[in-house]
């Protein structure tokens, strides 16, 4: 590995770390890097996937202030991610990704408009007392676990997705939410990693610099990501996620 490769991957796992704390979508930093240094499309993502763990937990835990009261939640809820985690992984080894990569634009550009319509949707939804509807929050797991299976797949934009589903069916800050992202998304992260270990190649040089680097990338996401008003973050979100529908369409 030379130096050049190095200086990259780091640059690319703090960036990663730091904007996945805030918002999600960091892969779309890192993977693209590896594929530049000649990685296969599939030990790309595995590695990414590897190396961003680390950095999923980090920023979690620079969170854990937004997630004081929301531990029955965060252990009902994380049990799906790591369902979901581990199903997306699966399907990563045995299924072609042409099909299901063609998609995830859409699965973003839906995220994008679940962000700019949450304070109207929850406002529509705390009018009519959806919040506390066991119907409703039914399908919180349910999306939890759809999203977790395509983070395991493919991981890019995942943390939008989330954020975007929890914010219109959570009756809560936006920040508190964003903190139980981080958390869900570790955990969704850390199954597939953990199946990918024993599955799959992982290329332990690139994910070990990535890991370190994302680590501190996250921290400082944590401390910017919490200053932002809730219009502000909802601006970082769309941003984000237009960069990443073009990355992936290009």
């Amino acid at each position: 590995m030379s130096f050049g490769e190095v200086v990259a991957f780091a640059l690319a796992g703090a960036a990663a770390g730091g904007i996945n704390t805030v918002v999600g979508s960091g892969t779309l930093i890192t993977f693209p890097v590896l594929l530049a240094f000649g990685y296969a499309p599939v030990t790309a993502n595995v590695t990414n996937n590897v190396g961003l763990v680390p950095g999923s937990v980090s920023g979690a835990i620079g969170y854990r202030r937004e997630l004081r009261g929301q531990r029955s939640r965060a252990l009902r809820l994380g049990s799906m991610s790591l369902l979901g985690g581990l199903t997306g992984a699966i399907l990563l080894l045995v299924l072609p990704s042409s099909a299901f990569k063609a998609i995830v634009p859409v699965f973003i550009a839906i995220a994008l408009v679940l962000t700019l319509l949450q304070p109207r949707l929850a406002a529509a939804l705390q009018r009519r007392e959806l919040h506390a509807h066991r119907g409703a929050q039914a399908l919180v797991p349910v999306g939890v676990y759809c999203a977790g299976i395509y983070g395991g797949y493919f991981g890019a934009a995942q943390s939008i997705i989330l954020l975007a589903f929890l914010g219109v069916m959570l009756d809560q800050d936006l920040q508190r939410t964003n903190a139980l992202k981080n958390l869900l998304a570790a955990a969704v992260n850390g199954a597939a990693a953990l199946y990918f270990v024993f599955a799959a190649h992982v290329d332990w040089g690139p994910a070990a610099i990535i890991a370190c680097a994302s680590v501190i990338g996250a921290q400082g996401g944590a401390r910017v990501g919490r200053r932002l008003p809730p219009a502000g973050l909802r601006a970082v979100v769309v941003a984000v996620g237009c960069f990443a529908i073009v990355r992936l369409l290009v």
